[in-house]
């Protein structure tokens, strides 16, 4: 993959950002106000479509080949025939429904990729992993770009990385700009997604800047959280991240997507962050290539929910 190289970064116009934080409160209820969820008919397709665009992840220092198969097998096939017959009630569909990837760290992603393949479905779920010291991220460059290499070379089709967050709290934002263009340059053949950080970033003004930076540096995706921090994703915090990405998308012509990951517990939380992306960014944002949730959890409760 070609290193994006966009004319006209540079840390200096980044001085002038301000973000109004009770504007910003006051959309996301706006949104969830006048929502486009309308029946509860619309609302199984959408939590269809939010299953669609899971990112099933375990992350656990307990993690074997075992539960990783399991993960992956689920990953391929959520639903059992009698619940497609169901689902197939008030939506049309003509196969299965996958979540789009499973997310991994670094030492089990050959086992992922093993299985995926077997199933042949390599083409269709992709294997994410964790990389570059997650979740804190605090380890030389040169280890860190290593261990996104590594991952590759076991069959890992994205990659997740971590900023330094000490960096952006100290508005280095040209180190951070060189560091993720090292980890761009180090995912040749993956996508990669950088992971901000946001509960720990201190301030909106600092995710904007992140997500800016990281962008403009070659992110596929950003995404807000390791899961690991006492706050992750947020719809205030998503919708300042959704405003940078369209933004990036006017001056650029690159359309970069969005990863809430960590706190999406509930159905309703899906879909409420699937109707402020198609709000914010609108229909073609609407698939696995754009909108990812990162999530362990949400994909049984979704399916438990699709039958109430």
């Amino acid at each position: 993959m070609v290193q994006p190289n966009y004319p006209g970064f540079s840390s200096k116009t980044l001085k002038s950002v301000h973000v109004n934080k009770n504007s910003v409160h006051s959309h996301v209820d706006f949104i969830l106000k006048n929502n486009i969820v309308s029946s509860p008919k619309n609302y199984k397709v959408w939590l269809l479509r939010a299953l669609s665009m899971i990112d099933l992840t375990t992350l656990s220092g307990d993690d074997t080949k075992s539960n990783v198969t399991r993960l992956c097998v689920k990953a391929a096939y959520p639903l059992s025939s009698e619940d497609l017959k169901q689902v197939k009630d008030f939506v049309d569909i003509d196969k299965n429904i996958h979540t789009a990837a499973v997310c991994v760290y670094p030492s089990r992603v050959k086992d992922a990729a093993e299985v995926i393949n077997r199933m042949g479905l390599a083409n269709e779920i992709q294997v994410a992993s964790v990389a570059t010291a997650f979740p804190a991220g605090l380890c030389p460059l040169y280890t860190r770009v290593q261990e996104i290499k590594s991952a590759i070379a076991d069959g890992a089709t994205e990659i997740d990385v971590v900023l330094d967050r000490s960096l952006v709290l100290s508005g280095q934002w040209d180190a951070v700009y060189e560091e993720v263009k090292e980890m761009r340059l180090a995912c040749k053949g993956a996508h990669l997604k950088v992971i901000l950080g946001v509960g720990e970033l201190g301030s909106y003004e600092n995710v904007y800047k992140a997500s800016m930076v990281s962008m403009y540096a070659g992110a596929d995706f950003i995404k807000t959280s390791t899961g690991k921090e006492s706050v992750n994703a947020t719809l205030p915090v998503g919708l300042v991240m959704c405003r940078a990405i369209r933004n990036f998308y006017l001056l650029t012509g690159k359309k970069v997507g969005l990863k809430p990951a960590g706190g999406i517990k509930t159905a309703r939380d899906a879909v409420n962050w699937l109707v402020m992306v198609y709000t914010e960014l609108g229909k073609e944002w609407m698939t696995p290539q754009l909108f990812r949730i990162g999530a362990s959890s949400l994909l049984d409760v979704i399916i438990e929910e699709l039958y109430e």
